[in-house]
């Protein structure tokens, strides 16, 4: 019988969130991510009705369907997604962080961000990888349905609504998270 040593001990370790970073994007590249998005603005709509308004006031979306986190004094995410400009899929983005420090557990979730000034869009899109900062806004994903874009609009340039969230983490958040242009 093979004894595992310290070393395989931390390989496997290592492997664990990086085996959850595919999180079932796969070979179908774009014809998968954009019925994910699809499916994913239908959920939104649909339990956070507000959130429309949002999206017809804004210059672009970015729709990330299914995030995948996960930490174990270290930790991290990944999740594949699509910019949206009219209802049109524009590019095809990656979302990745990392952290450290005292956290245990798994989570997935979807996120949207929506640029609501042409400024923030345009600077998204002109990033070699865009990270989401402290002046990021967010809307509670439970007060989705009183959500009004003019209201909001005045508070921050990008908008983020984070919802359908599933796991043994508490809490998502997106600082830190860089997001990066991809070829699916």
């Amino acid at each position: 019988m093979k004894q595992i040593t310290r070393r395989h001990f931390v390989l496997a370790a290592a492997a664990l969130p990086l085996a959850a970073c595919g999180n079932g994007v796969n070979g179908n590249g774009a014809a998968t991510i954009d019925a994910r998005v699809a499916s994913t603005m239908s959920f939104m709509y649909d339990t956070y009705p507000g959130t429309r308004d949002l999206a017809s006031k804004a210059a672009g979306v970015l729709v990330m369907p299914l995030v995948t986190e996960v930490g174990l004094g270290l930790g991290g995410s990944f999740g594949r997604g699509a910019l949206q400009i009219n209802g049109s899929t524009v590019d095809y983005y990656s979302a990745a962080s990392g952290s450290a420090g005292l956290q245990i557990g798994a989570q997935q979730y979807s996120h949207v961000l929506f640029f609501m000034t042409q400024n923030a869009l345009s600077d998204f899109r002109s990033s070699m990888g865009w990270a989401a900062g402290a002046d990021l806004e967010y809307a509670a994903a439970d007060q989705g349905d009183v959500l009004r874009a003019e209201t909001i609009t005045s508070l921050a340039p990008v908008i983020a609504v984070v919802f359908a969230q599933s796991g043994l983490r508490i809490g998502a958040t997106l600082e830190g998270t860089k997001y990066t242009r991809i070829i699916p």
